[in-house]
C-alpha cells in the first residue's frame, strides 16, 4: 500500500528522478522546495526549510487541493525524505552552506519527530569520506569505503553532512524513530553517461568520487526500500551502484591509481570502492542501471 511522503528538495537533480519513482510505486508525494517540480500529480509547497515554523507547517498540511474534499484536516504523514540542501561547495560562502544544511536538517527531523512521524530519510553524502572536496590530493584511509569509515571532511559541505548524521542519530535515540542517512554518491542522470568515456580515459579525475556513482533512478529504488523497511532505528547507508567506473577489475585498478591506500576488506571483481554491500544485504537493493548499459567500453 502506498505511503504519504513529504519530500524536501524534490525539484533538485536527484529529486526530479526519485519523486517519479516513488509515484510509480504507488506513493503520494508532497514536494517541499523553493522551486516548483513539474511532475503531474505532485504539488510543490514553496518552503524555506531553514525556517522551523515553515517546516512544521509543511509537514502537517494538505498535499494539494484534493485534500480539502474530505473533512477532518490533513491526513497523517508516513515518511519524510529530506534532500533539500545547498548541494555543493562554492555556491555560497562556506558559513552559509554549513548553516543552511545543518539547520534545515535539524528543523526537518525535529518537526517530524515531534509531529509523530516515525520514518525520516536524509541525504548524507560521499563527501563525508573526506576526499571529494579536500584541499589538494588526499588519499582515502582504506578500501572499501564502508559505513564504519572514520569520516574526516575538511570542507563546509562534507562537515555539514557529518553533523547531520549526528543530528539524525540523536533524534532517533530520543524518540525511538527510524532515521536513515544515505551517503549518496555522485548522482548520475541518464544524460550524464555521455561524459563517461572521458572518465574512463582519465581515471584520476574520478578519485574524488572514489570511482563510484549512483544512477538517479536507482537512488529512487533505495529511497523506496528505506520507506518500506521499518524498525532499524538510526542507520547510515552508502547509496551507490554496484561497480567501479573502470574497465579493469577493482583491485588491479586501485593498485595502479591509489597505490598508497590499503585494501582492508573484500573487493571482488569490479565491485565499487565505495561499498554498497549494506544496502544490498539489509535493504535488498538490486541495481537496475549499471553504467555499462549506456556506455560503450
Amino acid at each position: 500500500m502506498g505511503k504519504r511522503i513529504v519530500f524536501t528538495g524534490g525539484s533538485g537533480k536527484a529529486g526530479r528522478h526519485v519523486v517519479p519513482y516513488l509515484l510509480d510505486k504507488g506513493h503520494k508525494v508532497l514536494n517541499v522546495d523553493r522551486a516548483v517540480l513539474d511532475v503531474p500529480g505532485v504539488h510543490t509547497l514553496l518552503t524555506d526549510v531553514t525556517d522551523s515554523g515553515q517546516v512544521y507547517n509543511a509537514l502537517s498540511c494538505h498535499f494539494g487541493y484534493d485534500g480539502y474534499e474530505e473533512p477532518g484536516g490533513p491526513k497523517p504523514v508516513d515518511a519524510v525524505v529530506h534532500f533539500a540542501a545547498v548541494p555543493r561547495i562554492l555556491m555560497h560562502p562556506d558559513n552559509k552552506t554549513f548553516a543552511e544544511n545543518t539547520v534545515s536538517t535539524y528543523n526537518v527531523i525535529e518537526a517530524a519527530a515531534k509531529l509523530g512521524i516515525r520514518k525520516v530519510i536524509i541525504a548524507s553524502s560521499e563527501t563525508t569520506y573526506g576526499v571529494c572536496f579536500a584541499e589538494g590530493d588526499k588519499d582515502y584511509h582504506e578500501f572499501p569505503l564502508t559505513e564504519d569509515y572514520d569520516t574526516d571532511p575538511m570542507d563546509s559541505y562534507g562537515l555539514s553532512k557529518v553533523v547531520n548524521e549526528k543530528t539524525a542519530r540523536a533524534f532517533a535515540l530520543r524518540y525511538g524513530i527510524d532515521v536513515y542517512a544515505l551517503r549518496i554518491g555522485n548522482v548520475i542522470s541518464p544524460e550524464d553517461y555521455a561524459a563517461f568515456p572521458g572518465y574512463l580515459a582519465d581515471p584520476p579525475v574520478r578519485k574524488r568520487n572514489a570511482w563510484s556513482y549512483i544512477d538517479a533512478r536507482d537512488l529512487g529504488q533505495i529511497v523506496d526500500l528505506c520507506v518500506a523497511k521499518d524498525g532499524l532505528g538510526f542507520q547510515v547507508f552508502n547509496a551507490v551502484n554496484d561497480t567501479i567506473t573502470a574497465t579493469i577489475p577493482t583491485r588491479e585498478f586501485l593498485a595502479k591509481y591509489a597505490p598508497n591506500t590499503p585494501i582492508t576488506g573484500d573487493l571482488d571483481g569490479f565491485e565499487a570502492p565505495l561499498s554498497n554491500r549494506k544496502i544490498r544485504e539489509v535493504l535488498g537493493f538490486k541495481e537496475e542501471h549499471d553504467w555499462r548499459k549506456y556506455v560503450k567500453v
